[in-house]
């Protein structure tokens, strides 16, 4: 007698697995090689080694992990030492995967440039894409570029329009000097990691922690969807207040964009009683 046959596999979604995966039916780009690269490989940089639950010998923990922190600290004091000097700072995000001749390119190196001109320091996280295009403007406007770097796996390495580079082994102490020694973020379209600063930062306003510090998305096409969701989902299920919509600014306009950061740091001055 025949067996029967067993039951197809079904997805989290109920859905009927196939036999054939989509990764094997299209051929894999680079940045999805890459991404699966990642998933299938031990942890090397810092940041993972920080972040991996303790195994097997515990002992190794309470030796290494104090001395880590020790690094951390390190971390730091080298970033608030290279950055002190730092009075005026814009820190510009967008994606690492936007080429020269993409119109975001042409506007972030206008809206650096503009800044710059004004006396801006630009800051960013100094790799490709929108980092480059804001680096390339600062130095175009006369103005200090500057490059926060962070060690990746794949690390695409700085740019070649930094004045002043800082490398960084730790998420967190990067993200902390952006926000430091920054008046205003500007959002370029981006991913994962320009949605993470976008939000750590208005949480942060929220939160009171920092004030009359403007949150600029450039491109109103890219973050319609995102601010029509933040309107019906979070407003309308009352998870946040609508005032807190006015937090983001969205505009198309490098000047425009320029302008209200000039605005923010001449309230921010006069708060503190000084000269802008």
């Amino acid at each position: 007698m025949a067996k029967s046959r067993p039951p197809r596999a079904r997805t989290a979604f109920g859905k009927k697995a196939t036999s054939v995966t989509r990764a094997q039916a299209e051929p894999a780009s680079r940045d999805s090689l890459i991404d699966q690269d990642i998933r299938d490989r031990p942890a090397l940089t810092e940041d993972e080694q920080l972040l991996q639950s303790p195994t097997g010998d515990m002992s190794a923990y309470t030796r290494s992990d104090p001395w880590r922190v020790m690094r951390i600290t390190a971390e730091f004091v080298e970033g608030f030492d290279a950055l002190a000097g730092i009075r005026k700072g814009v820190t510009i995000f967008g994606s690492a995967r936007t080429g020269p001749d993409d119109p975001q390119y042409v506007a972030a190196h206008e809206t650096a440039r503009l800044l710059a001109g004004q006396g801006f320091s630009i800051i960013t996280g100094a790799g490709p894409g929108i980092m480059e295009a804001a680096n390339k403007g600062a130095k175009d406007g006369g103005g200090h570029s500057v490059g926060c770097n962070i060690e990746l796996p794949f690390e695409q390495g700085a740019n070649p329009y930094v004045d002043t580079l800082v490398r960084f082994r730790y998420f967190f102490v990067r993200k902390t000097m952006f926000i430091k020694y920054s008046n205003a973020f500007i959002i370029f379209p981006g991913g994962f990691g320009t949605l993470d600063e976008l939000f750590e930062a208005l949480t942060l306003i929220q939160t009171g922690k920092i004030y009359q510090f403007p949150v600029i998305l450039f491109g109103r096409a890219y973050w319609a969807g995102l601010i029509e969701w933040i309107t019906s989902r979070l407003i309308g299920d009352g998870k946040i207040s609508p005032g807190d919509l006015d937090l983001l600014l969205l505009t198309d306009d490098p000047a425009e964009a320029a302008q209200a950061v000039i605005d923010a740091h001449e309230a921010q001055a006069a708060a503190k009683g000084e000269a802008p």
